[in-house]
């Protein structure tokens, strides 16, 4: 009989130089408060943990998480046949990660390669996993997380990485994966812990985690961070944010508990908007008249080519109530209430085709500037309530996740007026003028509603099978409306046709609604103590629309109301070994991923047509875990064919592979702590090269190089509460191509090698 055990006794805007300065005074206040208190018990606890946690070495820490933090998954990771990483806080840690996206250069294969499509460029969490764009499958604690922002981990307890279609745990999500971030919860014990790091380009950061025991049966937490720091490599971008995460944990008694969390976060950024690709390997003239630009040298990879009005603002606000009650010995009730909106606000100026401008001599040339404007809110009010429930029927005992989920998720976005930028020179560009966005009047607004039910069941039948099956039922309205401004250009000309400039038209007025049915079932053989074999078949769909529902009733359009759900199926077979007494979790797999009713554009007339098909296989292979309880180690390698199985070629070279997708790609991080108190760490990080989008750009790259990437890191203690850490990235400073837009326009330079001193204190 599996018994279910439970742990018990578990503003104002301001300058974010000061947030800094503000960090570093409560930080050096509170640690000297605090010098007395206990260390991190072992049993503090992850939302919804249903055992305990591994002790960890009092040397390294622990690289291997056991469980995922969701509920709906009721097995360990080695015993889920699913290809699942889990990226937790220690090895963030060790490679000081600070956002999302620098978390997931854990997972072979995952990052942000595509910078975006024509002039709109992308920003924050961009994320490519298996093929195809996973940014609409971002979760915060099992929720939805709305809105293209960088996202900070100095409040993450963990990263669950879950390949394969999604569906049947979160509903609509991408074909290829789920990205799921738990949250830091407070918990009956004593932690004081913080960081203050500066390093190359004037990188500052200061994070504090405090956790007290209140009472007997109330525990609060405090996550506390602010950064300023400018980007490496790139002349005026900069990343700054603060933000504040309060938690209380009230334990109603031997059998309840109550979280209250909540996080804010401010963004004042300067963007992003890349570098020309002039020079690089593969770019021809554009323009037959001028072949000496065919062999310009490349351009300086600092250059910025933006406005000093450029900014991306934003602002997180997240309410979440968390309730987890064992009504019996064997089943448990776990509800979530939240409610999220972000707000965000950018103007980035990126930059398009070059311009001879009749001359042979390249301090002549130009490059067009394209603004991006963007004033956007998302908002998510979601209530999930669900039960575990483990019981016998005989010879085969049973554990059951079920539940039921109602969300409403709305957006809201103002047209602001696009202004005309001068062109910017090529090799010597000047972002010393400002321009100006107001509101032209358009905008649009859009509301989902979902009710959802699920059901999954994990099987186990004597000491070697275990069936896994899960059905997901998702019924969804969507209604989206917009209006347009008559520019005399025409954002939508048909609605404008025969208006007055300045006139504001509805442009929109559409809406959608579908059940989607998706599902998953998997069977598991533990062949040996340590050894599990698997197979997992997985169902899942994606409305027109994607993250947002921004809907269209345009037969010029992907996101019209009128087309069907693209579906996914995945087939995958694995074995997980359990090696070093269960210290080290390898895996293996081999995968493949269809997904059909794909819209597309037809490159002859425009329109588009629901016959897309396209199919991504591969094998990868991860490892993670302490080897020794000194020795720490995470790696990965994964294969992607990933190829256009029906409708037009999607990469710019005609041929049928997928765009910004690396055929091969490793990841590896170790750590050792050597006798005399010593921890060192490397890693090493291959990705291949990507094809990037077709469309009608003439003498880009149609494709970028390969590349390595070495990583360092060496941390001693100066005493048992103070510690010192260099991290040093990209050793051998390579130069590489970090992402490419569609038409090949411009390009995100690799971070060239930089350095980060931190001071970790704990108590």
């Amino acid at each position: 009989m599996a018994y279910i055990t439970r742990r018990k006794h578990p503003v104002a805007r301001r300058p974010v130089s000061q947030s800094l300065s503000l960090g570093s005074a409560v930080l050096t206040g509170l640690m000297a408060s605090t010098a007395g208190a206990a260390g991190l018990p072992d049993d503090s606890p992850a939302a919804y943990r249903l055992d305990e946690v591994s002790v960890q070495s009092p040397h390294t820490g622990d690289y291997k998480s056991d469980r995922l933090s969701t509920p709906k998954f009721t097995q360990p990771v080695s015993e889920t046949p699913r290809t699942i990483q889990v990226i937790n806080k220690q090895l963030m840690h060790d490679q000081q990660a600070t956002t999302l996206t620098e978390a997931l250069r854990n997972s072979p294969g995952v990052g942000t390669f595509f910078a975006g499509e024509n002039g709109a460029s992308t920003t924050g969490d961009s994320v490519y996993m298996r093929g195809f764009d996973s940014s609409s499958s971002i979760f915060v604690d099992g929720v939805r997380d709305l809105g293209s922002i960088s996202r900070d981990t100095f409040n993450i307890e963990q990263v669950e990485v879950i390949k394969g279609p999604a569906g049947a745990d979160y509903g609509r999500t991408a074909p290829t994966g789920s990205i799921n971030l738990a949250t830091k919860q407070a918990f009956q014990g004593e932690l004081s812990a913080g960081s203050l790091s500066g390093g190359t380009d004037g990188q500052k950061r200061a994070t504090l985690d405090l956790n007290r025991r209140l009472t007997d049966n109330l525990a609060g937490r405090l996550n506390l961070m602010a950064q300023d720091s400018d980007v490496a490599g790139r002349d005026t971008v900069n990343n700054s944010r603060w933000g504040i995460a309060p938690s209380l944990t009230l334990d109603l008694n031997d059998r309840g508990r109550l979280t209250f969390n909540f996080l804010h976060i401010t963004q004042n950024n300067i963007p992003d908007g890349g570098v020309s690709t002039v020079g690089l390997p593969g770019y021809t003239t554009p323009d037959p008249a001028f072949p000496q630009i065919s062999a310009a040298p490349k351009v300086d990879s600092e250059n910025f080519y933006g406005a000093e009005s450029d900014h991306d603002d934003a602002d997180v606000d997240m309410a979440t109530v968390l309730y987890e009650y064992d009504l019996t010995d064997h089943t448990r009730l776990h509800n979530t209430l939240r409610w999220g909106r972000t707000h965000q606000d950018y103007r980035l100026t990126a930059i398009m085709a070059v311009n001879a401008n009749g001359s042979t001599d390249p301090s002549d040339w130009t490059v067009r500037r394209l603004p991006n404007l963007k004033d956007q809110t998302n908002t998510i009010l979601t209530n999930q309530t669900g039960l575990v429930t483990a019981l016998d029927t005989g010879p085969v005992s049973h554990t059951l996740s079920y539940g039921v989920e109602v969300t409403r998720e709305e957006i809201e976005t103002s047209g602001l007026t696009r202004p005309t930028v001068p062109d910017a020179s090529l090799y010597d560009p000047n972002d010393h003028f400002y321009y100006g966005a107001g509101k032209d009047g358009s905008g649009g607004e859009g509301t989902t509603d979902t009710v959802a039910g699920y059901l999954f069941d994990t099987l186990t039948f004597g000491e070697h099978w275990q069936l896994n099956g899960g059905v997901r039922l998702d019924r969804y309205k969507a209604d989206y409306k917009s209006t347009t401004a008559c520019t005399g250009g025409g954002r939508d000309p048909a609605a404008c046709a025969g208006q007055a400039v300045g006139t504001v038209v509805p442009s929109v007025d559409t809406d959608s609604s579908d059940t989607l049915f998706n599902w998953k079932a998997g069977v598991l053989h533990k062949t040996t103590p340590w050894l599990n074999l698997y197979a997992d078949y997985a169902v899942s769909h994606q409305p027109p629309g994607g993250e947002n529902l921004q809907l269209s009733d345009s037969e010029r359009s992907a996101d019209n109301s009128d087309y069907d759900p693209q579906k996914a199926r995945t087939a995958e077979v694995g074995a997980k070994w359990k090696l070093a007494h269960n210290q080290l979790l390898l895996t293996t797999a081999v995968y493949r991923t269809e997904v059909s009713d794909l819209v597309e554009q037809d490159p002859t007339d425009g329109n588009y047509y629901q016959t897309g098909e396209k199919r991504v296989q591969g094998v990868e292979v991860s490892v993670v875990g302490n080897i020794t309880p000194d020795w720490n180690l995470s790696a990965g390698y994964t294969t992607m064919n990933a190829t256009v199985e029906e409708g037009a070629a999607q990469s710019q070279d005609g041929g049928s592979r997928l765009s910004y997708t690396p055929k091969h790609a490793f990841t590896s991080w170790t750590t050792y702590h050597l006798p005399f108190d010593l921890t060192v760490g490397a890693g090493a990080r291959y990705t291949g090269g990507l094809k990037r989008g077709r469309d009608g750009a003439v003498g880009t790259p149609d494709h970028t190089e390969g590349y390595w990437v070495a990583d360092a890191m060496a941390r001693y203690p100066l005493n048992r509460n103070v510690d010192l850490q260099l991290n040093v990235y990209n050793l051998f400073d390579e130069e590489y191509v970090a992402a490419i837009n569609k038409s090949g326009y411009r390009y995100t330079p690799g971070t060239p090698r930089t350095a980060l001193l931190s001071v970790n204190v704990h108590y």
